[in-house]
């Protein structure tokens, strides 16, 4: 436990990409399995307990601390992780080489152990066991432990990069790591037998194994000089969550998979285009809810999403739907070495003889000229996505002769996105973030003006933790420090009327209903664009100017 605790510390303190690859591949490198396994589950989020969750660990310190020392000392510190393994009592010292050292040291569990016993402990055994761990592990050990319950790692590693270290182990590219993962489970020792070059492939999950995607870089206003219009075919950019529908015959069995863009399994919350997937094929799409043939907002999406349970309701007032981008594979022929726009070719032949209600084809956008699809970017409406103009974040675009290539290759596709909308909102509320933010209070929460002049008041209508830079978040913190009126557990008020406050200027994709918002709306994607230290609190923007966005 102590070897993956030191990982983590590392790993939360290392800015460097490379560098946190390179000390994730020789922790890999040079721990034997089972352990190196439950630490790769660890750091892609594979692991999850029944029973330890972070409501046992608040409980435990509050037998062996004063509850107002602790509630300050979580506002300060902002991580429940490292709070508790700060203030909890630790072992008692030994002269090195005592018998008292030596089972003290003996004590110290594995993660291993400590991964097994915490998926298979009964309730009223795990907090007896749980202390008796915290007792005998430094600061931390302690803090690592408390990740792994927690749930909530926070060191700078995507799944992704996890799954590149492995690979690192032997000549095998991330890719095919990616297209395995689904065929293994901690502590994936077959795998790292295959990578190290002493096992076969791992079978990956029958004939339905993920696919890593294809990713678009931004466009620049300086690429189009560079860039020829007929070499590009464009296709409109939905306001949904890219996904990955496979299915096909394995075993004399039929399986089907929904996946995300990072290859999550999300098939159990969409049972109803599970049951739609008859074929043989991995397409890419968009995932969106459709009513009455017209794709809803984003906002009635999420609704959808991370259930482990989908009422009846909802599956009938909020059908899931697949918009097609690409065709992957068709019985059993990888097509992503094929041009595009032979691709498209094979899609489009594809969907019309399924002729399913529950997939559609994404269609494309005709344009002679980069300022003609501009114009279309700007009215998606009058270029032909009608009512679901909406839903449109943008436009894609994609070189008639491309491949399909796993990752974010440069000059194949470029994704052009509407601009943002734009609204100067009061601060409100602030708290800290996480990781290296810990220390600062960087997550926003901000309103606009409601009600008559003299009366108004301030209404939240959205969060933001991102779009400033290092040197902003210090001076936001600062004012923060120096103007709080209020606290609400972690959560401070900050000094908000018509002549006190800080105005932000917020930048948004789009706007929702909703009716967990005072202001009864709800931004999609906000980020702070710019502090207005310029602007007083009362010349911010009001609802009514947000109502007028919605339409």
């Amino acid at each position: 436990m102590n070897r993956f605790a030191e990982l983590l510390d590392r790993l939360a303190y290392e800015p460097r990409r490379n560098a946190k690859l390179a000390l994730m591949t020789d922790y890999f490198r040079r721990t034997p399995d089972p352990e190196r396994g439950f630490a790769l589950a660890a750091l892609t989020g594979g692991l999850s307990f029944q029973h330890a969750k972070p409501g046992l660990v608040r409980a435990l310190i509050a037998e062996r601390t004063d509850p107002v020392l602790f509630a300050l000392s979580y506002d300060f510190v902002g991580d429940l992780s490292e709070t508790v393994a700060l203030m909890w009592p630790g072992p008692e010292r030994h002269a090195p080489g005592s018998s008292a050292e030596t089972r003290l040291r003996n004590d110290t569990p594995s993660l291993a152990t400590v991964v097994e016993t915490l998926a298979t402990a009964g309730k009223t055994a795990l907090p007896r066991i749980l202390a008796g761990w915290l007792d005998a592990l430094d600061e931390a050990g302690r803090w690592a432990l408390l990740k792994l319950i927690t749930g909530a790692l926070r060191v700078g590693v995507s799944a992704r990069l996890a799954k590149t270290a492995v690979a690192a182990l032997g000549t095998v590219a991330p890719d095919d790591v990616e297209e395995v993962w689904h065929g293994v489970s901690p502590p994936y020792e077959p795998l790292f037998a295959w990578v190290e070059g002493h096992g076969p492939r791992p079978e990956s999950a029958g004939a339905v194994p993920f696919r890593p995607p294809m990713l678009a870089h931004p466009i620049e206003d300086a690429d189009f000089d560079k860039l020829d219009p007929a070499a590009f075919l464009a296709e409109w950019k939905w306001d949904g969550i890219r996904v990955q529908a496979v299915a096909g015959r394995a075993g004399g069995h039929d399986r089907r998979r929904l996946y995300s863009r990072t290859g999550e399994d999300i098939g159990a919350a969409f049972p109803d285009l599970l049951d739609a997937l008859d074929f043989d094929a991995a397409i890419d799409g968009e995932l969106l809810v459709l009513v009455e043939g017209r794709v809803q907002s984003f906002n009635v999406l999420q609704q959808r999403l991370n259930r482990k349970t989908v009422t009846a309701k909802l599956l009938a007032e909020h059908p899931a739907h697949v918009r097609v981008y690409d065709l992957l594979v068709e019985a059993g022929e990888d097509l992503r070495g094929l041009p595009f726009e032979a691709r498209r070719a094979r899609l489009e032949a594809f969907v019309a003889r399924l002729d399913n209600p529950r997939l559609d084809l994404s269609p494309l956008v005709p344009f002679p000229s980069w300022d003609a699809l501009a114009e279309a970017r700007a009215d998606p409406a009058a270029a032909g996505a009608g009512a679901d103009a909406e839903a449109v974040e943008g436009v894609m675009l994609k070189r008639r002769d491309a491949p399909y290539v796993p990752g974010r290759p440069k000059g194949l596709w470029y994704k052009w996105k509407r601009d943002p909308r734009v609204v100067d909102a009061v601060l409100m509320y602030a708290q800290r973030g996480h990781g290296k933010r810990s220390s600062f209070y960087s997550d926003f929460t901000f309103g606009v003006w409601r009600g008559a002049e003299g009366a108004e008041e301030l209404v939240p209508v959205g969060k933001a933790y991102f779009g400033f830079t290092d040197e902003e978040l210090v001076e936001l913190d600062r004012f923060i420090r120096r103007n709080t009126v209020n606290r609400f557990g972690p959560v401070r008020e900050v000094v908000h009327g018509p002549a006190q406050g800080l105005v932000l200027e917020v930048a948004f994709e789009g706007l929702a209903r909703s009716t967990r918002h005072k202001s009864g709306l709800a931004m999609r994607f906000p980020r702070i664009s710019r502090i207005r230290w310029d602007k007083p609190p009362i010349e911010a923007d009001r609802l009514e100017t947000l109502e007028v966005m919605l339409g």
